[in-house]
This record gives structure tokens, C-alpha cells and sequence, in this order.
């Protein structure tokens, strides 16, 4: 009679399993089906993939040991802990760096063959015979070399894993000059690092004025007492634009005067004297940026890399934003923190996202960006929930710390040529909103976009976003854009979101499951992709990641770490021929179901094993040594 009970309340009542995806009949299949058929499909079964790729960890729908017979409430016990579920993330994940897989590393002035030797001589710890790297290197895993191809030039030379395509008997590096000449002529990537730059950064010699001359009046108590001029010159600014209104604003040029006596200078100028470093921009003359009624991708720490974006862009995705970077990283010229900097030519609406809990660095950061790199925006995240970031007082901590909040706000506002804007969330406690208090100030702090997720931090992704709370946030919002962010998985969720009244949609969850969402969207239909389609987005991603990482085994295998990331979330789609009811819901598990081809089938396995055997179709075989924790607890490959 328990049983009957428990059946009847974890299944709808159209006989679908609570919190599960409607999926046609004829298409569902249990468990131990659905890997038979995966299995047995990888090219004569898993026994062969296992002898080539190495040793693999049993699964553990293995069948066990026969147990000692026990008592029943021991049993029942017993029972309870082998069905709990391993749940949660893996926070301290291994770090296997890429260069590892490559047992030797060619020296890169063979690579780059250089006319001069190599500076180190005898003591270079990298290899120096072509002819013995060559026989010892992996096999080409194709005869056509992307970069080759695209740039008439590949500068991996012999290390690329299409070497044969463009190296010549002698190994020499080939070059299609034609191609090659056209592609000189443009920049398709935008914001490295200088070296200069880097060197100044860590030896602190790079200048701050106008940020010292915010942070003094903030030092001087001058700060809360001049809230009420700057507001009103603010309100001005923006309903007009004449140049007798820059008159309200005596108080702060005074202070850049004063830090400009006191800071040393360190270049004579020669020519006209202007007042470009001592006159703030006003609202109404910095960069305009139109948000309005466009389709947002959302900032993805991780996923969220430079080839991903560019295959959402293809898509239809309006405005792209870099990974989240420190603050604090960027100060100290950290390479791999500037990595996440870089823009594409294809994205032309960027901007990148910036944490920190304090007004210093913040306002020093965005003062650097502003001075350096080439963006359209600069956001503030003030939504991170994760708790590396919340408890030393960044993400949703500066929510709760509203005095910290409104300081970095207006320093940023006031050193930037470009808008600022807020990425904000519910609130912080489950139960308790306070996005709707905190709209109206960022208005007057003079945020030019936010940007609210419909969910609160202790809440996460348990329940659905509030769209209710999002539309009455808008309303407070006006005339300032506002986006709402969550739960978008279908052009029907974006229609129904652009209802409550926001200025336009984030999308995050929903563009990894789906990229190909933005195209729904614009045209209001669902796309019934194909698995070879499907493989084909995933292509265009390897030769991105080749491009952006390098086509060389240590790019290769960076390429596929963040391709099987992805995967993660991509073997969440199912797809439209398969549903019986339209649109999938991004809170509802799919179940066990046969693909209509075998490719489908293997795309929507959720085990590591077979996103490395897709990943294979793309990059080769996997190196013996190869390892791979996803961030979920639940399955691992090694």
C-alpha cells in the first residue's frame, strides 16, 4: 500500500515521472538499454576503445558480490546509503596542465625557425632534433589543418597535429602567401597583454590619477557631502547636453588639480595643452551603447571561453561578455586573468566582467581596462554566488554591503568612457528580496544597465527564476534598461519573459544546453537540429579552440578539457522530434530514451566516458595519461 502511495506522487498524471521530460514511447529505454546501445555502437564495443584509450573505471551498474544475508532494519539501512546519489561539485579539482601530455617539447626557436640558435645552447631543456621529435611525435589526426587553411600559414610549424598538411620533405614550414598576405591585413583577436604593460603592472609604475583623486575624496569625507552636487549634476547632464551645465561639477575638478600638483610626472608633452585628464566625461558624452530589445549571453565562468562565444555569435547572440576576472589578478598582470580580456572581431557589442569588494581596486582596474583595451562596456558581478567570492565580501556579498557598493560604483562610473553596468540577483537569503531597494540607488550611482537573475544565492537553481519579482523590478528600473536572466530554454520562455516589461533577456544555462537558441528566438520556431548538425557546431568549436589555443597537442588538449566541459551541459538537450510535449523545460531531467541515429544516442549519454568518445570523433585519441573530473561529483574519467 506504501509503495502504491509513493508511485502515485512522484508520477504526473500523464504517467510522466515528477521533474522529468515528456519523451514519446516509442524513444524511452531503461538504463542498462540505453549503454548496451552506446556501448555496442563505438566501433565493435567498449572492450576496444578501452585497449586504446587505457585503462577505464568500471561502472558501477556493474553487477556486485553476492552480500551476507543480514537483518531486515540492517538491510533497509544498508540499502538507504547505496541509493543516495553523489551529489554536489568537485571544488578542488586536479589540475593537469596541457604541456604534461607532451612527453617532448620541441624548442620554440625550432618551431619558429629562427636564423639565430637557441640563447640557452646545450642547457635548453627542450628538444632540438626535428628528425627524432618527428618519429617519436603522435600521429597526424587529420590532413587538413584549419589554420593553415584559414591564415596561409600555421605557426605550430612541425608540433601541429596536421603537420603533414603544411610541412615539406625537409620539415620546413609551408607558407600560401596569397592567404597568408590577406590575412596580415586584419586583427581578428583585440586586447593582449603588452609586455610593457605587465612589467609596469608588477612593478608598480603604472599611474592612477584619476583614481586617486576619487579615492581622496572619499578619504576626506568629502564624498557623502558632495552626494547631493553630483546627483543634481547628473540629473542635469542627462536631460540635456549644453556645455554651460558642466558648471555643477567645480568640486571634483578642484581635487584632480590638486592630485595632478602632488603626482610626479613621467613624460614631458610636447604640443597643445588639453584638459582630456582633468575634465570628467559627463553621462550624456560618454559612448552610448543601445541595450534595448537585445538577446545577451551571459558572462560563463569556464565555459563562457573566446570559442564559445564566437559559435554563439554565428547563432544570433547580440551582446557578448567576457568571463568573470578578478580585480586583483588584473593589478598584477596575471596572463592568464588578461586571457580572459580578449574580443574576437565577430563580437561587436563586448564587454567584460570584473570582481572585487573593494573601491581601490576596482576603480584602479577599471581605470587600467578603460586605458588599454578595447570594450563597449564594463560590468560589474554582484550575482556571484559561489562562496570563494561571497565570503571575502565580492558577488552577492556587495549587495549587503550597500556603502562598499555605492563607492566602487561611482569610482568606476567616474574614471570609464564606456557605460557601466550591474549584474545583480534576487537577493541573498531565499526568502528575502532586496534587489528592488538597491535598483533605485544604482540608478542614482549612475549604473547604465542592470542586469537581474531571478533567483536568490541560497536558493541557486532548486526552484524556478521569479519573473513576477524581475517585472517589478523593471518598473523601478525605468528609464534605465533592465535584463532578466533565467530559466530561458525555448523562444516561448524569451516571448513570455519579454511580457514582464524588461529591456531584454540574458541567457545562460540555456545557451550551453542549446546555443542554437538565439536563432529560435529571432524566428520563433523550434529547430528540429540533427545529430550531424550538432557535430557540426561542436567542429566549428574545435577549430575555434585551435585557433584561439593552438593546433599543437598541448592546444589540442586544452581544446577538448573545455570541450568536455560543455558537453556537460549539451547532453542535457533533447531534442524536439523526440518530445511529446513542447518546449522542454530547463528544470526538468531527461530520461533514458534511444536517439533516432546513433550519434543522437551517444550525445545524450550524461557519462564522461562517452564525452571523451565524441570528443575523439573531433581530436584525435585521447593521450595514454589523459584524466578528466568534470565539476560534478557524480562521474569522473581517468
Amino acid at each position: 500500500m506504501e509503495t502504491t502511495t509513493e508511485t502515485s506522487q512522484t508520477t504526473s498524471s500523464n504517467g510522466v515521472e515528477k521533474g522529468c521530460s515528456a519523451i514519446k514511447p516509442q524513444y524511452l529505454t531503461s538504463k542498462e538499454k540505453f549503454h548496451e546501445l552506446v556501448d555496442s555502437g563505438w566501433k565493435g564495443g567498449k572492450k576496444d576503445t578501452n585497449e586504446a584509450t587505457g585503462p577505464v573505471e568500471e561502472k558501477t551498474e556493474e553487477p556486485e558480490e553476492k552480500r551476507i544475508k543480514l537483518d531486515n532494519k540492517v538491510q533497509q539501512e544498508e540499502d538507504k546509503q547505496n541509493k543516495k546519489r553523489i551529489r554536489g561539485q568537485n571544488k578542488s579539482r586536479p589540475h593537469k596542465k596541457p604541456q604534461s601530455y607532451d612527453d617532448r617539447r620541441l624548442c620554440p626557436s625550432i618551431i619558429q625557425e629562427r636564423e639565430t640558435k637557441c640563447v640557452y645552447g646545450d642547457k635548453c631543456k627542450f628538444f632540438h632534433n626535428i628528425a627524432d621529435y618527428m618519429a617519436s611525435k603522435p600521429a597526424d589526426i587529420g590532413e587538413k589543418c584549419y589554420l593553415y587553411d584559414t591564415f596561409g600559414k600555421c605557426h605550430y610549424g612541425v608540433t601541429c597535429r596536421f603537420a603533414k598538411a603544411h610541412t615539406g620533405p625537409d620539415f620546413k614550414n609551408l607558407v600560401n602567401e596569397e592567404v597568408f598576405k590577406a590575412s596580415k591585413e586584419r586583427t581578428p583577436v583585440k586586447n593582449h597583454l603588452d609586455k610593457d604593460l605587465q612589467w609596469r603592472l608588477r612593478k608598480r609604475q603604472v599611474p592612477f590619477n584619476a583614481t586617486e583623486a576619487y579615492l581622496k575624496t572619499i578619504s576626506k569625507g568629502k564624498a557623502q557631502g558632495n552626494n547631493k552636487n553630483t546627483d543634481a549634476a547628473e540629473k542635469d547632464t542627462t536631460d540635456s547636453c549644453c556645455p554651460g551645465e558642466a558648471q555643477n561639477q567645480p568640486t571634483e575638478l578642484d581635487s584632480t588639480a590638486n592630485v595632478k600638483d602632488t603626482e610626479q610626472v613621467s613624460d614631458k608633452r610636447v604640443g597643445a595643452l588639453t584638459d582630456v585628464d582633468l575634465v570628467k566625461l559627463r553621462p550624456c558624452e560618454k559612448k552610448q551603447v543601445d541595450f534595448s530589445d537585445k538577446l545577451y549571453l551571459a558572462p560563463l565562468t569556464t565555459c563562457g571561453n573566446l570559442p564559445f562565444r564566437r559559435v554563439c555569435k554565428r547563432f544570433g547572440a547580440d551582446i557578448t561578455c567576457g568571463e568573470m576576472a578578478m580585480c586583483t589578478n588584473l593589478l598584477q598582470g596575471q596572463t592568464s586573468e588578461w586571457a580572459l580580456l580578449k574580443r574576437h572581431e565577430s563580437e561587436d557589442l563586448f564587454g567584460v566582467q570584473l570582481e572585487g569588494c573593494f573601491p581601490d581596486t576596482m576603480t584602479r582596474c577599471a581605470e587600467l581596462l578603460n586605458d588599454n583595451i578595447d570594450v563597449d562596456f564594463v560590468d560589474i558581478n554582484s550575482g556571484c554566488p559561489i562562496d570563494l567570492v561571497f565570503k571575502k565580501g565580492g558577488g552577492c556579498g556587495l549587495m549587503m554591503r550597500t556603502n562598499k557598493f555605492e563607492q566602487i560604483v561611482r569610482g568606476m562610473n567616474s574614471v570609464l568612457d564606456v557605460p557601466l553596468t550591474v549584474k545583480i540577483r534576487t537577493g541573498v537569503q531565499e526568502k528575502t528580496n532586496i534587489a528592488h531597494k538597491l535598483i533605485p540607488e544604482l540608478k542614482k550611482w549612475g549604473a547604465s544597465l542592470i542586469t537581474l537573475h531571478g533567483r536568490s544565492r541560497e536558493q541557486r537553481y532548486t526552484k524556478s527564476a521569479d519573473w513576477d519579482y524581475i517585472d517589478t523590478c523593471s518598473k523601478l528600473a525605468s528609464p534605465i534598461p533592465l535584463f532578466g536572466n533565467g530559466d530561458i530554454l525555448s523562444w516561448e520562455d524569451a516571448m513570455k519573459a519579454r511580457e514582464t516589461g524588461v529591456s531584454g533577456l540574458m541567457v545562460a544555462r540555456g545557451a550551453l544546453i542549446k546555443p542554437w537558441i538565439f536563432t529560435e528566438i529571432k524566428e520563433k520556431r523550434h529547430w528540429d537540429i540533427t545529430s550531424s548538425e550538432r557535430l557540426d557546431v561542436l567542429r566549428d568549436f574545435t577549430h575555434f579552440g585551435m585557433e584561439h589555443w593552438g593546433s599543437d597537442t598541448q592546444g589540442l588538449e586544452k581544446t577538448r578539457t573545455f570541450l568536455l566541459e560543455w558537453l556537460s551541459f549539451l547532453c542535457r538537450y533533447i531534442p524536439v522530434g523526440l518530445l511529446e510535449r513542447v518546449p522542454q523545460k530547463i528544470n526538468e531531467r531527461p530520461p533514458f530514451y534511444m536517439g533516432r541515429d546513433y550519434l543522437e544516442s551517444l550525445m545524450a549519454s550524461h557519462y564522461v566516458e562517452d564525452w571523451v568518445k565524441i570528443s575523439e570523433l573531433l581530436l584525435g585519441p585521447v593521450p595514454k595519461n589523459f584524466s578528466f573530473l568534470p565539476k560534478h561529483k557524480a562521474n569522473a574519467y581517468k
